[in-house]
């Protein structure tokens, strides 16, 4: 009995083999081992179902015909990009009357606002957007013109002031000059900054210059030259009567003025010496007798003014008094 039932199962086996059941049934054991579900064949067989197959072989494709065109999805990228970037720049892009009506008229009154503010006003105003602004103007090929409405707008400014400058009475003039110029640097400080971009891309490359210096030429032609023949002979007289003006404020102008033209410490050598250093010629052995001929003058100068000289009875009999 026991040979019969193995002959059986050899013949049960050699019938499964013969029908192609071993390759099925790999089949099967290769899709469970990948973690895959097993297809049902609609035989009802364990082989794999024709249409599971055909789909792997469409997605085979799609991903092989996927990889062969890397240059098509790059090229139509390119295409996109640039298509998105020239409308962008056609949606931003300024013209001269955008600039005039639009962007301008805020710059003109945030440089306004700047030149005009004394040391204890605060005014509210965005440099942020005034730089963005100055930025967007340089970009768009407007350097040349901002240039020139900002040196037209502060002319016009310090024109102004020089106006001024001619009606204040003497007593207060050198102390409404120090007043105009103070102001007018505190307020470069602010200007030159935001218009930092135009000085870069325009000023310095194609003009050669830089803007500070360029303001501040503006304000020695148009204020300080006008004035300085009045300001030289009140700046002696308040040398020779100490108290008179501040000497912070005696300081500041003679800097000032030092700063603008430096050659006009040649127009009065004994005021600009007191607060610039090096302003004579250096000494020379030569001329001793004539320092010392000068330090008598200006001792005798002070004795009648009310200077005491203070004890002299310790000093030698040898000594001139």
């Amino acid at each position: 009995m026991e040979e019969m039932e193995e002959d059986r199962v050899d013949d049960h086996n050699h019938n499964y083999r013969d029908g192609g059941g071993g390759t099925a049934c790999a089949f099967a054991r290769t899709r469970l081992s990948n973690g895959a579900p097993l297809p049902v064949s609609p035989a009802g067989s364990c082989g794999p179902d024709p249409r599971s197959m055909d789909s792997d072989s469409s997605s085979v494709s799609s991903e092989a015909s996927d990889a062969e065109s890397p240059g098509a999805s790059a090229a139509a990228a390119a295409g996109k990009l640039t298509l998105n970037s020239a409308a962008k720049f056609l949606m931003n892009s300024m013209t001269a009357e955008d600039y005039k009506k639009v962007y301008w008229p805020k710059l003109e009154k945030a440089v306004q606002h700047l030149l005009t503010q004394g040391p204890t006003d605060h005014v509210s105003i965005s440099y942020e957007q005034i730089y963005s602004h100055v930025y967007k103007c340089v970009c768009q090929q407007h350097s040349e013109l901002l240039y020139h409405d900002l040196i037209w707008k502060i002319t016009c400014h310090l024109q102004q002031v020089s106006a001024h400058l001619l009606g204040s009475p003497p007593e207060a003039f050198i102390e409404n000059f120090n007043l105009a110029f103070t102001q007018y640097t505190a307020a470069l400080q602010c200007i030159v900054p935001v218009f930092i971009y135009m000085n870069k891309f325009y000023i310095e490359r194609k003009l050669n210059q830089d803007l500070r210096e360029i303001l501040m030429k503006l304000f020695s032609d148009h204020v300080a030259e006008r004035h300085v023949r009045t300001l030289l002979p009140l700046l002696k007289t308040a040398h020779c009567s100490p108290f008179q003006v501040k000497p912070s404020t005696m300081a500041s102008v003679v800097k000032g003025l030092y700063s603008l033209r430096p050659d006009w410490a040649t127009l009065a050598p004994a005021i600009f010496s007191r607060f610039i250093p090096q302003i004579h010629p250096p000494a020379v052995e030569s001329r001793l007798p004539d320092y010392a001929a000068q330090d008598q003058k200006l001792q005798m100068e002070l004795t009648r003014n009310g200077f005491p000289r203070g004890d002299q009875s310790r000093k030698r009999a040898s000594e001139e008094c």
